[in-house]
């Protein structure tokens, strides 16, 4: 791709900033937008995004936005890095801007409340159809924290178009971040979403003061369950096996960056879901995630026993103590059923 592209970015959280800096650094005219005038005054003038990305400098020809008609008018791309609750409503307004033939690119990870609809549905549904060639999932093992000092990083995109993947592969790869082309956008989708469960329980293992043994069965077995849950949905089983999958999963359970992980140690040391999510400050998807997934996992009749005990931790105040060890005492079956 010779010609500089235009790519706006719907999100100025620690992720969205991290992907428009590697989008700068590729030569792309980039639009940062946030519904925050002060945050993208900083942006522009400063040059920092000192709430998600601390002591981080941003590119000067970085832009921030807070008008989305002026953000989005006459882009190339559209990254949509908003919190999942938030995706339609910002659709919905976006979709009045877009010129037509827009590739629409998402890199949020969660499930729609009520309806369980994946990113990607909720975007078709809101854009209409002239005015994007293809929608594509951005997802995989990334803390933004370290893409945005230009650590390596390896992730998927996933379109059912694969020009889109392409085109996507293309404006964001380079020398410290590799992306990956896939065409199970449902797979790559759901292991996006789901990991964050898992990561919950692995920070409540860690809170409470289990090791490495516990980590390992929890990582291992979720890995099991959000396949489950994937394949009834007509993923690919060898998708979770990839970046998206357990690659997304390896990271979000092992590492302090991770929002949900964070959360999940809260809980472990006693603390209650208000009190941790009051503590955070941010959107811990997997909370909301977990919801989703209990309640799909009900109409779809698969078991997800520990997807089913921390919503009982989330949403019924179970302890959490309790309800491994009845994780623990569940009557014995072999490992592939």
């Amino acid at each position: 791709m010779s010609k500089k592209q235009i790519i706006t970015v719907l999100g100025a959280g620690s992720w969205g900033t991290a992907l428009a800096m590697v989008l700068v650094d590729n030569g792309h005219e980039v639009r940062l937008w946030s519904n925050k005038q002060e945050q993208v005054d900083e942006i522009n003038q400063q040059h920092t995004n000192q709430r998600y990305l601390p002591d981080k400098s941003l590119p000067e020809s970085l832009k921030g936005y807070s008008d989305l008609k002026t953000a989005v008018k006459e882009a190339d791309g559209v990254v949509f890095v908003v919190p999942t609750k938030a995706i339609r409503q910002v659709a919905q307004d976006t979709a009045l801007y877009l010129k037509e033939n827009t590739v629409i690119v998402h890199a949020s990870k969660g499930l729609e409340q009520e309806t369980h609809k994946r990113i990607s549905e909720i975007l078709a549904e809101e854009i209409p159809e002239a005015k994007r060639t293809g929608i594509v999932a951005l997802s995989g093992p990334s803390h933004a924290e370290e893409v945005a000092v230009k650590d390596l990083t390896t992730i998927t995109a996933a379109s059912n178009e694969m020009n889109s993947a392409e085109y996507v592969q293309e404006i964001f790869m380079n020398d410290y971040f590799r992306v990956y082309t896939n065409q199970d956008i449902i797979g790559v989708e759901l292991g996006g979403a789901l990991k964050n469960i898992i990561a919950v329980g692995a920070g409540a293992l860690v809170g409470i003061g289990y090791g490495d043994n516990a980590k390992a069965a929890l990582m291992t077995r979720g890995l099991a369950e959000i396949t489950r849950l994937g394949v009834s949905f007509g993923a690919d089983p060898l998708t979770f096996l990839g970046l998206s999958g357990v690659g997304d999963l390896i990271v979000t359970c092992t590492s302090i960056h991770s929002r949900n992980w964070r959360a999940g140690k809260m809980l472990g040391e006693g603390k209650n879901i208000e009190e941790v999510l009051e503590s955070m400050g941010m959107i811990v998807e997997g909370v909301s995630t977990t919801k989703a997934a209990y309640e799909l996992a009900a109409q779809k009749n698969v078991e997800l026993p520990i997807t089913t005990a921390i919503y009982e931790v989330l949403y019924n105040k179970a302890d959490v103590k309790e309800v491994i060890t009845e994780l623990m005492n569940r009557v014995g079956k072999n490992e592939t059923d």
